[in-house]
């Protein structure tokens, strides 16, 4: 395994450290800059905006210049992005910093998956992937709540300066591991070309001349956000629904965040094998589990259950849908690796806002679940229509 991988996956837990750590401190935060919650809130929801930007607008400015650098460049601004978040002193500052580290999110990981399939051969590619998303993963089952509880124990800026100091390891990482160029032999991944080579914007804007790079984008909207938008009101389905204290709360999300690492993984390795058959097979079954816990949410044990597969079908999509996007990019991947990354955080908040309109109309906890299968099956049928009409 190149090292080059675990440098990536470094960054990428730092990244979904910042990304998720915040929902535990936000109570904290609230009072420390005398804000409503709904103000506080909105450090969730401008970042998952600025990702969305951020994926597709660095990217594209970024296609001339070689891969290495910037993804080192990205450090840096997810580096700065902390420390203000660190140092800040006004709730002003705060977004400001939650904004710039999350600009770096979507190219970091459009550009990283990019340089990861470059590492290996063709047959590993999405095991790649899936390595570099990994940190991404551990962040939620590890990171957030050691960093909660880091900030509950010697405040929420804490947790940031860690986040910082984590950022600064991994761009030593990326310096030190991660090659300027790939060998001729793995550099042909299935389309995904040699990542040190600098493109170029109307090079990098041909890939979405091909009608299933933008069926991809459609998938990952619908798939990821269906998972997401059940997750989005989680807390309020395990306590009003299926009965769980407030407290437990915590240690259920980490159930989940052992299913979406596992997930992850597993993903990787089938899609090495055949990502159609992969995603088909598991964005069927994502619906499956999703109607089975819409149908058992008042069971705790069952809920349990629920919460793991949820987690890891809805993540052993992740690597499949970014290998799949940039397969058919061809020689133009970065551009399209970015605007999927975008597209996941599409698809986050599209989903939380259908969840939203299900309880608004009266519908009940469960009903973001069934929603959430809605856009799973949506997903699974975008898929099929996909591939008959590519072959």
């Amino acid at each position: 395994m190149p090292l080059g991988l675990l440098a990536l996956a470094v960054g990428g837990f730092g990244i979904g450290l910042t990304e998720f750590v915040i929902a535990g401190l936000l109570p904290e935060v609230a009072r420390d800059f005398d804000v409503t919650e709904t103000a506080a809130g909105w450090l969730i929801s401008g970042y998952a905006l600025s990702v969305a930007v951020g994926g597709v607008a660095l990217t594209l400015a970024a296609a001339r210049l070689p891969r290495k650098q910037v993804l080192l460049g990205l450090m840096v601004l997810f580096i700065i992005g902390n420390l203000l978040s660190a140092v800040g002193t006004t709730y002003t500052v705060m977004m400001i910093g939650r904004i710039v580290a999350a600009l770096c999110h979507g190219a970091f990981f459009g550009i990283g998956a990019v340089v990861a399939a470059s590492l290996v051969t063709k047959e590993r590619a999405a095991s790649a992937i899936a390595l570099m998303f990994a940190g991404l993963t551990t962040a939620n089952v590890l990171g957030v709540p050691l960093g909660t509880l880091l900030g509950q124990a010697y405040g929420w800026r804490s947790t940031f300066w860690a986040i910082t100091v984590i950022g600064a390891f991994a761009l030593v990482a990326i310096a030190t591991l991660v090659p300027a160029s790939v060998n001729d032999r793995a550099a042909d991944n299935g389309g995904v070309r040699d990542a040190s080579r600098p493109t170029g914007i109307r090079h990098e804007l041909s890939a979405f001349a091909n009608r299933q790079v933008w069926f991809s984008l459609l998938v990952t909207v619908l798939g990821f956000g269906g998972m997401f938008g059940a997750f989005t009101y989680i807390a309020f389905t395990l306590t009003e629904v299926s009965g769980f204290s407030s407290g437990a709360v915590p240690w259920l999300l980490v159930l989940f965040g052992v299913g979406t690492t596992v997930g992850n993984i597993l993903g990787g390795r089938a899609a090495n094998r055949s990502v159609p058959r992969t995603l088909i097979s598991v964005l069927a079954i994502l619906t499956v589990v999703m109607i089975g816990f819409a149908l058992t949410a008042e069971s705790q044990v069952l809920t349990m259950v629920s919460l793991v597969l949820m987690g890891a079908f809805g993540f052993a999509t992740v690597p499949a849908l970014q290998l799949r996007i940039m397969t058919y990019a061809g020689s133009a991947p970065t551009l399209a690796s970015g605007a999927n990354i975008a597209a996941f955080n599409v698809g986050n908040a599209l989903g939380a806002w259908l969840g939203g309109v299900t309880i608004a109309a009266g519908l009940g906890y469960v009903s973001t679940i069934w929603a959430g299968a809605a856009m799973a099956a949506a997903a699974l049928v975008t898929l099929l229509v996909a591939e008959r009409v590519r072959s």
